[in-house]
């Protein structure tokens, strides 16, 4: 009985295909469309998000392996990027995922409701008027990966 099990394993072993190797190593190349959506209120979600991202990036082997990466700020979470107040570390982590392709888009519905010009936001932001739900919708639609950390 026991050679029986041991026989049944191994061919079991066998027979399992090998695991798949992750699409962002050298043998295979790949360029990622992600899309980030935030927003939570909070200083330390946004700064959690950016952490992610700049995690993401070096995941995957570096900004080379990413055809595009978006962020898409709306809702309270928009506060957190007004530059007269905006924190520090959040800035500079910014500006490092900004040189590395992230492009940053701003709500225009929040934008208008909490009364934020395009002025008063990082240099690079790009405002959306028709809104960061319908932006995430469209990037879904072009074949990007969501993220809502």
């Amino acid at each position: 009985m026991r050679v029986l099990f041991t026989l049944a394993a191994v061919l079991l072993v066998a027979l399992v295909p090998p695991t798949a190797r992750a699409s962002h190593l050298k043998e295979q190349p790949k360029k990622h469309k992600i899309v980030y959506h935030l927003d939570e209120a909070g200083l330390d979600k946004a700064r959690s998000v950016l952490g992610n991202i700049e995690n993401h990036i070096r995941g995957v082997g570096g900004a080379d392996h990413i055809e595009a990466i978006e962020l898409v700020v709306h809702g309270a979470a928009l506060r957190n990027f007004v530059t007269a107040s905006m924190d520090v570390a959040l800035r500079a982590a910014l500006d490092r995922l900004q040189t590395q392709g992230l492009a940053v888009g701003a709500c225009g519905n929040t934008m208008k409701a909490f009364n934020i010009t395009l002025e008063q936001l990082p240099q690079g932001t790009r405002p959306l008027p028709q809104g960061g739900v319908v932006r995430v919708m469209e990037l879904q639609e072009q074949g990007f990966v969501y993220l809502r950390p």
